[in-house]
C-alpha cells in the first residue's frame, strides 16, 4: 500500500509555518519552493483557505511587490496589516515597508 501523498495545500501550510516572525514572503517564492507549476495562484487559494487557521500565519504572506492582497480573507480589512505590525513590519497604504530587509525567501533560508 502507498502512502498517502501530501495535500498541496497542507505542503504550502508547512512552508508558511516556517516564517520567522517579523519576516514575509511572497505566493510566488513559495510555489517556486515547492515546484508547483500551478504557481502563485495556487498558493494564493490555500491562503485564502488558511487565515482561520491559527497555526498559519496567513498574515506573513504577500504578493511579490510586497502588497497586503489577501486582506480581504481576514476578519477586518485591517487585521493583517494589525498582525504584521505586532510584528515589526512597517507597513504603509497596504504595502510593507523596507520589503527587501524583510523578504524570507524560503528557497535561500530552507537550503539544505
Amino acid at each position: 500500500m502507498k502512502p498517502e501523498k501530501p495535500n498541496y495545500f497542507d505542503l504550502v501550510y508547512q512552508v508558511v509555518r516556517l516564517i520567522p516572525s517579523g519576516r514575509v514572503t511572497n505566493y510566488g517564492s513559495i510555489a517556486q519552493y515547492l515546484g508547483i507549476k500551478s504557481g502563485a495562484r495556487m498558493v494564493g487559494y490555500a491562503m485564502n483557505a488558511a487565515h482561520t487557521m491559527a497555526d498559519v500565519p496567513a498574515h506573513r504572506v504577500v504578493n511579490s511587490q510586497g502588497l497586503l492582497t489577501g486582506k480581504e480573507h481576514f476578519e477586518t480589512s485591517t487585521k493583517m496589516q494589525e498582525l504584521l505590525e505586532k510584528e515589526g513590519v512597517k507597513v504603509v497604504k497596504d504595502k510593507v515597508q523596507n520589503f527587501d530587509k524583510v523578504y524570507w525567501n524560503p528557497d535561500v533560508e530552507l537550503a539544505l
